[in-house]
């Protein structure tokens, strides 16, 4: 027997779950003797790459980890003190196994089905409950992305509301975060919004001036009484932004309480790592009057078909696909994951818990103050929380020499240092900074009363400063501090959610594959987890790193000459593509470019970036194959060729087809002084195929969420990365702090200048675990099982669009609208699919009253089947209803879905079945999901919009 000792397994036969055998049967279905043949089918030949990518060789799983735990030695991860909405947090292990580190949790998808969603939706209503507690608001949304953003999305919010439409200034005090202020500039620039930077205390409020931000604790850590501004502010039908620290507001009056209007931030604190930038979810919240203008998602309280207890997304679950370039933010992702660490935090430690690590942090920084100033350094700031701040004159220098010797960072503006205390500071810590401190003054420890100081310490805050009222007063944030407690609570949230880890999640445009456990291992690694974001570049290369190879692999395979990755959702990448393509007209002297061509087949999110890049909107006719009517195009192209800015398109397009007109299309907006901005949602069906470069767009965001296996979290974690074209090189996003700014950047876009790096990381394995050949290898298999589905489904469902030769992309549409004429919507459809096992496919859109269904890869040709047989046996149901079999009302479908409560009860008066409501097919007895509850009332939901926890009474009640 010949032995191979060569032999290594590769990654990419993990990932791409159909085996040959499998492939064979799929192939005989579909009609086709080789997956070549129906790509050939399927890609048109003039867009296919003439050469395969340029990547490195796969990497197997035990020879990536090992090169990347040599890769994280090169991170330095001293002891951080830079603060600046950055801070170490001690993670709940409790928390971080069994969610963070959970598939059951990360895996799951944005709560749209609500039935199959209940325990993410209680985690996210615990998180707005605790936000709307800590900062005294009325109503808290389900998290945005970083705390900067969400300062940008209060001043939009502000601008909208205005009173006078003609107030076009918006105060921004000096001591707000840098890299907050910087993404600000970015914002306001679009809609012409001025910003006046300065002092709040000094500041002269006009009529132009329509709202106001400030920063509590402020940037440099004085706690400031805002009262008087806030009045000032109000007197003039000013409103006020409060951007607050949330662990400070345990010992500090929340802003509600004295004038705020809107309360934004980061819940970083609430043990979420740095992880070089994130992810972290941030927190708004406002008044219950201004609801229906707040950006992204609200989880609210309604009831079940049974009136019971139930949860779902309330308000502008999809406002953005609604109202389109009217919409007031383009948000379609938030920070589901993090958002629900921060609220498990905050349930395990309660608010006992919390303020003791509050009352910690700021003993420790008054410690540190005191015994620097014994030293005779001069601290200025009177009251404060957490941040000290030194002006140290000419000894900044040899501060800074002496805390690298001891492996600190601190946070230095020319003679001034700030010193930032957080929950992992000992008092071991303080003395390590007090002895450099006093080596720099030729003095030691010695020289002061260290344990005097530690044994009289007082709080700094004044007390008309300190918090008084009661928050997290809900018993479900005082019942689980114990660990055996908490991790049941997890675990019985958990059982209420479908995700990845049950079946097959096959929602169109939104690519539910594989987050293999390689790729998400190395996220909790302290070198990676523990690192500052504005840390000092020599403590960074193990990052710089991973950042630079993976830059230079997606600007490999999309065909560009350079990314950013500061965007850290795939709808801020759009909007940072357009906003890059703004400022490539503007240097060029025809800023009057300001038309966006968007199909009308685009994702809500196209136009409402693009409103949001201060563009005007023209729609583009789709031909009845879901096409781009090229000959309308050409003539809006010609019509505003003065003003073209950019076509928004999206390839393959919405309708899951390889437009055969795609590069004529690219060539007429050229033709017209445009660029092409291409939505990357779909390049899952283009990698090592072809390319937005080959394809002639311009810019192209990326979704790592889809493509490069982040896990969708629930909702978030998610990143948009652009790729850019070289002439657009110079323009991509700067950072305030950090220097990776090019030739003529933008502002930021993003709070940290590599978005949420610390995901970043997954991406990076699975292009170098697949290497080239699997990369090419998945797109090929991608589209094969969406062609398999087709085969066996269409004769069912008709598929809405498909190419030239018949053959769809990496999705379908199916049509379920005929079904309407005998009383069964698309809802009932996806409702029904519960009861099989399933979560819905993309309902609705982009065409009302059908499902868009994507396989991905990842997925084995036995699980395809139970998908299209559950299908196939939701279409034999409704065909029982049109027929007379089965009632038009009292159907399984209307019914869906069937909760075991239902189906247990001693009365059953249903006209079918209780088998049949509850094990339609033989598979689903084998390993039934229950529906924790039933269909969920949305009509009441509206009507009794309650956001955050009731009542306990409530509950018992129900």
């Amino acid at each position: 027997m010949k032995l191979n000792a060569g032999y290594q397994e590769l990654f990419s036969t993990r990932h791409i779950a159909t085996n040959e055998s499998d492939t064979q049967e799929i192939l005989s279905v579909i009609g086709v003797n080789s997956v070549d043949e129906l790509i050939n089918q399927t890609v048109p030949e003039n867009i296919r790459l003439k050469k395969r990518l340029n990547l490195p060789k796969a990497k197997g799983e035990f020879e990536y980890l090992n090169a990347l735990k040599q890769t994280s030695s090169k991170n330095k991860v001293f002891k951080s003190y830079i603060g600046q909405g950055y801070y170490n947090v001690i993670v709940p292990g409790v928390i971080q196994r069994n969610v963070l580190e959970n598939p059951g949790w990360y895996t799951q998808y944005t709560p749209y089905q609500a039935e199959i969603a209940q325990g993410r939706l209680q985690a996210l209503l615990n998180f707005q409950t605790m936000v709307s507690d800590l900062t005294g608001m009325e109503i808290a949304n389900a998290s945005l992305l970083d705390e900067a953003t969400a300062a940008a999305e209060a001043m939009f919010m502000q601008y909208s509301l205005r009173k006078n439409s003609a107030a076009d200034t918006f105060f921004v005090s000096q001591e707000l975060f840098p890299q907050t202020i910087d993404v600000l500039k970015t914002r306001s620039q679009p809609y012409g919004i001025k910003l006046l930077i300065g002092d709040h205390e000094t500041v002269e409020l006009g009529d132009n001036v329509f709202g106001a931000i400030v920063q509590y604790p402020a940037g440099e850590g004085q706690v400031y009484d805002y009262r008087e501004f806030a009045q000032k502010a109000h007197d003039q039908n000013i409103k006020l932004t409060v951007v607050a620290d949330l662990m400070s507001l345990t010992l500090l009056t929340p802003p509600a309480e004295w004038g705020a209007d809107i309360v934004v931030g980061t819940t970083q604190r609430f043990g979420i790592p740095m992880g070089f930038g994130g992810p972290h979810a941030a927190y708004f919240a406002t008044k219950e009057a201004y609801k229906r203008s707040m950006p992204g998602r609200i989880i609210g309280v309604t009831i079940d078909s049974a009136g019971n207890y139930a949860l779902r997304m309330a308000l502008q679950t999809r406002e953005q696909h609604i109202r389109r370039d009217k919409a007031t933010s383009n948000i379609c992702t938030a920070q589901a994951l993090l958002a629900i660490m921060a609220g498990m935090y905050a349930q395990y430690h309660g608010p006992q818990g919390l303020t003791k690590i509050a009352n910690r942090i700021h003993a420790l920084a008054v410690l540190t103050s005191n015994a620097l100033t014994e030293l005779g350094y001069q601290q200025e700031n009177t009251s404060y929380f957490d941040t000290l701040k030194f002006n140290v004159g000419p000894l900044a220098g040899p501060l800074h020499g002496e805390a690298l010797n001891n492996e600190v960072n601190l946070n230095y503006k020319h003679e001034i240092i700030t010193i930032s205390i957080d929950e992992t500071t000992s008092v071991e810590d303080v003395k390590t900074i007090v002895r450099f401190f006093a080596k720099v003054k030729a003095k030691t420890l010695n020289d002061i009363d260290f344990d005097a100081l530690l044994e009289d310490i007082e709080t700094t805050i004044a007390q008309d400063q300190q918090r008084t009222s009661a928050f997290l007063t809900h018993p479900v944030f005082n019942r689980y501090h114990s660990e055996h407690e908490m991790l049941r609570y997890i675990k019985s949230l958990e059982a209420k959610d479908l995700s990845l880890c049950h079946s097959m999640i096959a929602l169109g445009s939104c690519t539910m594959k594989l987050n293999a456990t390689t790729e998400m291992v190395a996220i909790t690694w302290p070198e990676f987890s523990n690192l500052h974001p504005f840390a000092p570049i020599d403590q960074t290369g193990g990052y710089m790193e991973i950042i630079d190879e993976l830059n230079n692999w997606l600007s490999e395979i999309t065909g560009f000459a350079k990314m950013s990755l500061q965007p850290n959702a795939g709808a801020q990448g759009e909007y940072a593509g357009l906003m890059v393509i703004r400022a490539y007209h503007l240097d060029r002297g025809e800023g009057h470019r300001n038309v966006a061509l968007i199909p009308s087949s685009a994702h809500g999110t196209n136009p409402a970036s693009a409103a949001m890049a201060g563009m005007k909107i023209v729609v583009v006719k789709c031909d009845e194959r879901g096409n781009i009517d090229v000959e309308d195009l050409r003539a809006k192209a010609q019509e505003h060729k003065e003003d073209l800015s950019c076509l928004m398109v999206t390839y393959p397009s919405t309708h899951g087809v390889f437009e055969e007109s795609i590069i004529e299309v690219c060539q007429i907006i050229h033709d017209n002084g445009g660029q092409v901005y291409m939505d990357g949602a779909n390049m899952n069906a283009q990698v090592g195929l072809t390319s937005p470069a080959s394809i002639g767009a311009d810019v192209c965001h990326l979704n790592l969420h889809k493509t490069f296996c982040i896990p969708h979290g629930g909702g978030g974690p998610g990143m948009g990365p652009i790729g850019v074209a070289k002439h657009l090189v110079p323009y991509l996003p700067g950072h305030a702090v950090v220097d990776i700014a090019e030739q003529k950047s933008i502002h930021a876009v993003s709070a940290a200048p590599f978005g949420s790096a610390s995901i970043l990381l997954i991406s990076h394995a699975y292009i170098a675990m697949m290497g080239e050949e699997g990369l090419t290898n998945a797109t090929r298999h991608a589209i094969l099982n969406a062609n398999y589905i087709k085969a066996r489904l269409e004769q069912y469902y008709p598929v809405l669009y498909s190419g030239v030769n018949g053959r769809c992309a990496h999705e379908m549409i199916l049509d379920c609208r005929e079904f309407k004429s005998f009383g069964i919507e698309v809802a009932d459809i996806a409702k029904r699919l519960m009861d099989y096992g399933f979560h819905a496919p993309t309902v609705s859109f982009p065409v009302a009253g059908t499902v868009m269904v994507e396989p991905t890869e990842s997925e084995p040709k036995a699980e395809l089947d139970r998908f299209c047989d559950a299908m196939i046996a939701i279409r034999e149901e409704i065909a029982q209803i049109e027929s007379g079999v089965l009632d038009k009302i009292d159907n399984p479908l209307k019914n869906a879905p069937h909760t075991a409560a239902v189906v247990t009860d001693d009365n059953w008066s249903k006209g079918y079945s209780r088998s049949v409501a509850a094990f339609p097919l033989e598979y689903v007895s084998n390993n039934k999901f229950w529906p924790s509850v039933g269909r969920v009332n949305e009509t009441h939901g509206d009507r009794t919009l309650i956001c955050s926890c009731p009542p306990i009474e409530e509950y018992a009640s129900s």
